[in-house]
């Protein structure tokens, strides 16, 4: 037999020892009943601390399974995938028993009689009573605050990526990223003190501004990253047609953007929809239907939530209320996220094959 034939039957020492695919989730097993063991033993009764010495072991049982059969380098890289998905649950956890918690005791009332009627007459202590002026509230206000806010921000971010240049749109931008991160009640607080200079009363509008004011930044942000993903190329061809730059931007630059563009106002409109502190201020909260928001106090969802629970003084009937009212705002912003989500994806450039 020749030195080839012989050569091509020997094993190959190239080749290092894995671990079978169902590997990971024998370890997770394993990891979940030695924690709850550990724990009981210990006499730990929360199910956040099993969850959490579950996740050690699971961790520390992949590094010393992988480096005793595929090496300390391969197992190097499973600890590394093994902490991704330990953060992953962690983040999702909760979200998920949130959502649980909310549908579970929000059902309880979430009715058709519930989203159609007010509180009106109805304590906040007694059964009976829904969501219909806070619904009517919240949908003004938000609805108000985007037709104001939506229109600055898109212009603002034009602004800065066509035609901003210098002084000016260094100063626009640090007050930009400094309304990014300000507190919510400090814009109540601004408006409130307007409010008071001109001795004015609580009404929807005045919340709306406040939201105002909070959605700017975001539409600025969003919209000026969308419109920096536009190839300057376009720009060019159009100008070199000479067209005019304002109508360059109009008819080229704004088309191809606005998936992007109304992805990033829809995202801003969940984020101001469940904002409590300036309605609070400024809008102060009304029990009956006001379809007006220019004049008198209103309701909204994130204000009525909070009364129930800080007016219910035990009342089974507005924890319940509540929870509802918690149930609609959360599936009022989902709803904005998927439409979201679908706009860009429908407005996404089509690659073929």
């Amino acid at each position: 037999m020749s030195t080839a034939a012989v050569s091509d039957k020997r094993p190959s020492t190239l080749r290092a020892a894995s671990l079978p695919g169902w590997t990971p989730w024998a370890i997770a097993a394993g990891s979940l009943a030695l924690g709850i063991g550990i724990s009981a033993a210990a006499g730990l009764d929360s199910q956040i601390q099993w969850g959490l010495i579950a996740a050690v072991l699971f961790v520390l049982g992949t590094y010393a399974v992988a480096a005793r059969v595929e090496g300390r380098r391969q197992a190097r890289d499973r600890v590394a995938t093994s902490l991704v998905w330990v953060a992953f649950l962690v983040a999702v956890v909760p979200l998920v028993s949130l959502i649980w918690v909310t549908v579970a005791r929000g059902a309880k009332v979430l009715d058709v009689y519930f989203l159609t009627h007010s509180m009106g007459v109805v304590a906040d202590t007694e059964p009976g009573g829904g969501i219909y002026h806070a619904l009517i509230g919240s949908l003004e206000q938000v609805g108000l605050a985007t037709l104001i806010g939506a229109p600055v921000g898109v212009l603002t971010a034009i602004y800065l990526v066509e035609y901003g240049r210098g002084r000016l749109a260094k100063a626009v931008t640090f007050f930009v990223d400094v309304m990014t991160g300000i507190p919510s009640i400090v814009a109540g607080l601004f408006i409130l003190s307007l409010m008071l200079i001109f001795e004015m009363q609580p009404f929807g509008f005045a919340g709306s501004l406040a939201l105002a004011i909070l959605m700017m930044p975001v539409v600025v942000r969003s919209t000026e990253e969308m419109l920096k993903l536009v190839p300057n190329e376009l720009r060019e061809a159009s100008l070199a047609l000479g067209v005019p730059k304002w109508r360059t931007i109009l008819k080229v630059v704004l088309p191809t953007s606005i998936g992007g563009i109304t992805t990033g106002v829809m995202l801003a409109v969940a984020r101001i929809a469940g904002e409590t502190a300036p309605v609070l201020l400024l809008v102060f909260g009304n029990p009956f239907i006001n379809n007006n928001p220019f004049e008198g106090a209103q309701a909204s969802l994130p204000l009525y939530i909070y009364q129930q629970f800080a007016n219910s003084a035990g009342s089974g009937a507005a924890y319940d209320r509540a929870w509802a009212a918690s149930l609609t705002l959360i599936a009022f912003v989902m709803i904005l996220n998927l439409v979201a989500r679908g706009i860009a994806r429908w407005k996404a450039p089509k690659t073929g094959r």
